[in-house]
């Protein structure tokens, strides 16, 4: 009966494992192989793409194009206003008067019923309390946190590109090491079978084997869907059409960098931030407000002048069917006596938003230098981490090639071989691994920094 259940086993097996193998290595072939249309991208080409084609700096840009025409818009109160207007009102019959009689004096009003009317006028503000300094310069204040915003937005959209980046070359590194450690499995699969066929192996040891490099395929089919995901991810920030095959070139191994000083990188990042300097500008904006607010406690005084061409003229007594032209020439003083506390309720509402903007750059401030702290030491950790893992995979290469050789002059066992191999793939992904954070790690504080 044992014979009978090993020879359905033997059967059976080999079936199950080489259509899993089949399948995964299929998935991961298809993901690694570049196809002959791939995309080669730098990632300095991958990084300008995608602020090229990015939605949100194109609506950031927008938002600055607004803010600019606002500071038209508030410097056009400087200038005079002239606006021309014309018109034509028909009148009903109205008797005239005196009635006209035979022999009488003629009607001094008479009855018109067609009124054209021409008018060109002109008004400018002579003064306004600083209302129209303090509009400009508001409008001028967020022009600029508009611009410090755009940067804020490409600098978040780099250090995306950047780690999707990555994750595409460390997925594809790890089919690389994968498919390494499975071709390593399948050597030693093949001759123990040829010793287990001899009688010089047990059938647990070709079991192990098979459990170890079925798992190995596993890992590479989910790293080739790691990686399917990173292609879709990078392909969405870059603007691709969906299934775009995107190979990157830019090696994982960093070059080497000099240690920073957390501390003066901290300090040189809250001058170099774009979103400090952002709600710099958004508070020198409110402060500005603060200022309009308050001038509408002071009078407003303008000149205005008018010139006017009418059939008939109101100002020609008595009124005749006659084109007459008359001007004016006039200055204007508007002063607020009462109004109910508004104006003292909306600069007050102008003082807490300020108040509350200058809260919010402290906060940042603070948030920046802890961030760039954490990413120093995230920085160094992923470095020492390169170097534990580097000399982990040197000392599994040279622990597998003790073993291998111990096992093919048949001093060594089986397991011994598969213990190594197993060590070795796991030491190589771990270096992946590890190379990866270090990447990402220093992208992070290159944002961090505002670098």
């Amino acid at each position: 009966m044992r014979g009978g259940c090993r020879e359905h086993g033997q059967g059976l097996g080999p079936l199950v494992l080489g259509i899993v193998a089949t399948t995964a290595f299929c998935a991961a072939a298809c993901a690694r192989e570049p196809a002959p249309d791939a995309l080669r991208l730098t990632l300095a080409e991958a990084v300008d793409r995608a602020r090229a084609e990015s939605p949100r700096l194109a609506r950031l840009r927008a938002l600055e194009s607004a803010a600019d025409a606002g500071v038209r818009e508030a410097r056009a109160l400087r200038t005079p206003f002239v606006d021309l207007s014309a018109g034509y009102t028909r009148y009903s019959d109205v008797p005239e008067y005196p009635p006209q009689v035979p022999d009488g004096p003629a009607p001094v009003f008479l009855n018109i019923p067609d009124a054209w009317r021409a008018r060109l006028g002109v008004t400018a503000p002579l003064y306004a309390g600083g209302r129209i300094d303090g509009g400009i310069a508001a409008a001028l204040r967020s022009r600029d946190a508009a611009g410090r915003e755009i940067e804020t937005g490409d600098a978040d959209l780099v250090l995306e590109t950047t780690v999707a980046y990555w994750w595409l070359v460390t997925a594809r590194e790890s089919e690389r090491v994968l498919g390494e450690g499975i071709s390593a499995y399948e050597a030693h699969l093949a001759d123990a079978r040829n010793r287990e066929r001899l009688g010089m192996a047990a059938r647990n040891e070709v079991l192990a084997i098979e459990v170890e490099r079925d798992r190995a395929e596993l890992a590479r089919l989910a790293a080739a869907n790691g990686s399917a995901a990173a292609e879709a991810s990078l392909a969405r920030l870059l603007g691709f059409p969906p299934g775009a095959r995107i190979e990157p070139v830019e090696p994982l191994e960093p070059a080497e960098s000099p240690a920073e000083a957390p501390g003066s990188l901290a300090e040189d990042a809250v001058a170099l931030r774009p979103e400090r300097a952002a709600l710099a500008a958004r508070l020198a904006a409110a402060e500005a407000v603060v200022r309009v607010e308050r001038s509408a406690g002071r009078p407003q005084v303008s000149v205005g002048a008018g010139w006017e061409y009418a059939n008939p003229s109101s100002r020609y007594l008595p009124p005749r069917p006659d084109w007459n032209d008359t001007w004016s020439v006039g200055i204007g003083l508007a002063f607020s006596v009462f109004d109910g506390g508004r104006a003292s309720a909306a600069a007050a509402r102008a003082e807490s938003e300020a108040v509350a903007i200058r809260r919010q750059i402290d906060d940042l401030e603070r948030g920046i230098r802890l961030e760039v702290t954490t990413r120093t030491l995230d920085v160094e950790t992923a470095r020492a981490a390169v170097g534990v893992a580097s000399r982990s995979v040197a000392s599994a290469e040279e622990n597998r090639r003790v073993s291998a050789e111990r096992y093919r002059a048949g001093a060594g066992l089986s397991s011994e071989l598969l213990d190594a191999e197993t060590g070795l793939l796991r030491a190589g992904l771990e270096r992946t691994d590890a190379l990866a954070r270090l990447r990402t790690a220093q992208a992070r504080l290159d944002r961090a920094a505002g670098r």
